[in-house]
């Protein structure tokens, strides 16, 4: 792509994202919606204007890092660790039904072969945390208990999702798991969650120094944007989706935080306030990138709606789809409404069910039709969570 058309596409998605995702906020529907929604327009699946490129998916993957960035600084630690239990029962559930119901279903009724079976597993035990987030932050739910069991139970899946990735990706091409290389992963990944927020006050600690040094605290901003792209890096280093890195940093600079043997590093108020203010102008220009991009991903022309095939194999792995990440809210305390909300919230599959539909596909285990299945799952769900959350939330 030439640069001045990068330009001019950025123009569109800014100016259109933010349009029709006001308009869509007017009429009572998810903001997210109307982002994903011009995607869907300007993408291959209507009026093919932009391909979803390499530039625009870095700026994309930087708008979605910051959002978990931003949560992760807002999150409340008391109550995600009152809730951790539940989180963790959420996020096995959420990722071992469908799991092992896609599989089942794919394998026993509708005969397809071992490994394929596997993938459509795979593709429906993800979670996209961007997604969930995105929604519950704009109904205002992000504080509520059922809320903080989804973000715990969203980072976990995410984790699942990317040691399933790694296994299926490995048996696709060598015919076998490596169980040591996986069990190494785990261990990495842990390894980063426990050491990673040390390191993070000891950097916050060395920027409010530095910014008092130098009598300014408009060295705070890029400093701040340092350590969070920092942490995306290692998050990656360690097989760990770089978004998780992100929310850990978010998570060590929050006020709310502290660790009981070094409490001297704790973020001070006037330092956590400043970080907040400098990363919302950069999270509310860059976020909407993200969800534009998911829908610009999504290819609804590659779908043959006339075949029988088609609607045979796209219900039946739909309502996998669904029923298998809602009952994951049955698994915990509370009213109907609220394991309702949990079990929709872990709902969509967005950008992480397209990875795992493209890793299929390039394994030669996709044909086309199932390709399309699967895009229309993930479409389905992706478009159906926000919309149900939505209803939910108002009763």
């Amino acid at each position: 792509m030439e640069m001045h058309y990068l330009f001019l596409y950025l123009a569109i998605i800014l100016f259109s994202a933010r349009i029709l995702g006001d308009t869509f906020a007017k009429f009572g529907i998810p903001a997210v919606l109307g982002e994903i929604f011009v995607g869907i327009l300007l993408g291959k699946s209507a009026l093919g204007l932009i391909e979803p490129d390499q530039i625009i998916k870095i700026l994309a993957e930087i708008g979605v890092i910051l959002l978990l960035f931003q949560v992760g600084l807002e999150a409340d630690i008391n109550q995600l660790k009152k809730v951790g239990l539940q989180a963790v029962v959420v996020a096995i559930a959420g990722a071992g039904a469908p799991m092992i119901l896609g599989f089942l279903f794919s394998y026993y009724l509708l005969d397809l072969p071992f490994l394929t079976s596997l993938f459509i597993g795979g593709t429906l035990t993800a979670t996209s945390i961007g997604i969930t987030v995105r929604v519950l932050e704009d109904l205002g739910k992000l504080k509520e208990r059922f809320a903080q069991i989804v973000l715990g139970a969203a980072v976990l899946d995410d984790i699942f999702g990317v040691i399933v990735l790694a296994g299926l990706y490995e048996l696709s091409k060598e015919g076998v798991v490596h169980v040591d290389a996986l069990l190494l992963l785990v261990l990495y990944i842990a390894s980063f969650f426990i050491f990673s927020p040390i390191l993070a006050q000891i950097l916050a600690r060395v920027i409010q120094l530095l910014s008092r040094k130098l009598g300014t605290m408009d060295f705070v901003p890029p400093a701040v944007l340092s350590v969070v792209f920092l942490f995306a890096f290692l998050a990656h280093e360690v097989g760990s989706p770089e978004i998780l890195g992100a929310f850990t940093a978010g998570l060590a600079l929050s006020r709310r935080f502290a660790l009981p043997f070094a409490l001297f590093l704790r973020t001070d108020e006037k330092m956590a306030e400043k970080i907040e203010h400098s990363i919302l102008p950069l999270v509310w220009v860059l976020t909407p990138i993200f969800f534009v991009y998911v829908g610009l991903q999504l290819n609804l022309k590659a779908i043959d709606f006339s075949s029988p095939e088609f609607w045979t194999l796209a219900i039946v792995l739909s309502l996998i789809a669904i029923v298998s990440k809602v009952i994951s809210g049955f698994f915990v305390r509370g009213s109907i409404r609220e394991k309702l909300l949990i079990g929709f919230s872990m709902l969509p599959r967005g950008e992480v069910g397209l990875i795992f539909a493209e890793f299929g596909r390039q394994a030669k285990l996709f044909d086309d039709t199932l390709y399309a299945v699967v895009i229309f799952v993930v479409a389905i769900t992706t478009l159906m969570s926000p919309l149900v959350l939505k209803f939910l939330a108002k009763r």
